[in-house]
């Protein structure tokens, strides 16, 4: 479904990716882990179209999106849930939704999505009519991906879900994230908890200063004893 091709892309005159090259394939969960600035945030905001690479290509069902504008891309159906949420707090939780449908037309598959979304997150029906910047920071999390989910995206690119959250919601954003690949949108990951990331995901990448280092099956990554001690604070 998407293939990243030897990305090179910068920040002023630092190279921040330096020939990455990944794919996801269809139905699948695919997770990039690394360190805090590996170059996992950039290379979901290069895929997003939010930041422009330098060298590369990028395909989303054979065609080439490297060039394109990021609503058009979620127009392809690519959408995100960014690192820090970055929801509209001073807009209601229903509000929030509605902006995350921007590219559609369609206002009754919009009305079901909304409702699917809040099947999802039973918290923010609770909360529709309250603004985002008065939730918490897990109602926050679950805003923002039910915002990127309003998209219909048959990718959804996830950034640090579990960031700032406490364990039992972390366990259940993760549950949530297996059922929403489950219904259909393949996900791409990017994680810092590499213990649970694996967990839920088929096959991932590991990232390190700008590059692609291992992929490989969840399991195979697993299983390797760098990743182990690296990652998976195991040693």
């Amino acid at each position: 479904m998407l293939e990243v091709k030897n990305i090179h892309t910068y920040y002023g005159n630092i190279e921040a990716l330096k020939g990455v090259s990944l794919e996801v394939k269809e139905g699948e969960i695919c997770t990039l882990i690394g360190s805090n600035g590996a170059g996992k945030t950039t290379t979901l905001r290069t895929i997003q179209g939010l930041l422009r690479p330098r060298e590369g290509k990028i395909f989303f069902n054979g065609k080439p999106i490297e060039s394109l504008s990021p609503e058009k891309i979620v127009g392809f159906g690519i959408s995100q849930s960014p690192e820090g949420r970055l929801i509209f707090p001073k807009m209601t939780v229903l509000e929030n939704l509605e902006m995350g449908a921007f590219c559609r037309r369609d206002a009754l598959g919009i009305k079901s999505d909304i409702e699917r979304v809040l099947d999802f997150f039973p918290r923010l029906r609770e909360r529709i009519g309250q603004k985002g910047g008065t939730l918490s920071g897990g109602e926050q999390q679950m805003l923002a991906i039910a915002r990127a989910l309003m998209a219909r995206p048959r990718l959804l690119l996830l950034d640090e879900p579990s960031m700032g959250l406490a364990p039992k919601l972390v366990s259940q954003i993760f549950e949530i994230v297996r059922e929403i690949n489950e219904q259909g949108t393949t996900v791409l990951l990017v994680e810092q908890n590499a213990r649970m990331a694996l967990k839920v995901a088929h096959r991932g990448y590991v990232m390190q200063t700008g590059q692609v280092v291992i992929a490989g099956t969840a399991a195979e990554l697993q299983s390797d004893e760098t990743i182990r001690k690296a990652y998976l604070g195991e040693e």
